[in-house]
């Protein structure tokens, strides 16, 4: 570990390591959020060039703050790309709320058996909701053409994630138990899915 990370309180560094990460909870980095990896980082020595979101200018502040050197962006996270957010072809989603559950700032508007959406200012571009979708309906669309990294995304964007990010996850703890997957729900989205994948065979 080095002399920049002993002498300073680990909660104040930890305040400032997550302060500079870019809050789009992506999970990239191979940590479940932000905040653990801004732990694991103080705690544990973790690199500090694993946030692709954040870039080469979010490894520059991370080095900064660390006293770790800075180094390229590992390749095993992903790459520094032009921002993008989710947008759901809302003609082949089943209203499944899988999406829902998987979105960290709820960007996502819906409900059971109706369409979905996605409300552009509030989504972060994690991708998480990708892979949960079972209909494919969802895309990423670049809207910060050839900016990437910081210069893609604000200090108060970040902000805002954070602050919904944090919303997102005391709803989640509230609604633990009537979250949990049940039968009923189950036998709903493979109803959904039998009818979606019999309406793509017919196009």
């Amino acid at each position: 570990m080095s002399q920049a990370i002993v002498s300073q309180a680990p909660g104040d560094l930890k305040a400032r390591v997550h302060a500079a990460l870019p809050q789009t909870q992506c999970t990239r980095c191979g940590y479940p959020d932000c905040a653990a990896y801004a732990a694991a980082i103080v705690a544990e020595g973790a690199p500090i060039n694993q946030c692709p979101p954040g870039g080469a200018e979010g490894i520059a502040r991370l080095a900064a703050i660390t006293g770790q050197p800075a180094s390229p962006l590992n390749p095993a996270n992903g790459a520094e790309d032009p921002r993008a957010v989710a947008v759901i072809d809302e003609a082949w989603c089943i209203g499944c709320t899988l999406c829902l559950d998987a979105c960290p700032t709820d960007a996502i508007f819906g409900s059971n058996k109706l369409m979905h959406t996605v409300i552009e200012p509030h989504c972060t571009g994690c991708e998480l909701c990708l892979p949960v979708c079972p209909v494919d309906c969802i895309a990423m669309v670049n809207v910060s053409g050839t900016d990437t990294g910081w210069a893609a995304w604000s200090g108060q964007q970040a902000g805002q994630a954070l602050a919904r990010y944090q919303a997102h996850r005391a709803r989640s703890s509230q609604a633990a138990d009537a979250a949990e997957a049940s039968p009923a729900k189950n036998a709903v989205i493979a109803a959904a899915l039998a009818k979606a994948r019999a309406l793509r065979k017919q196009a």
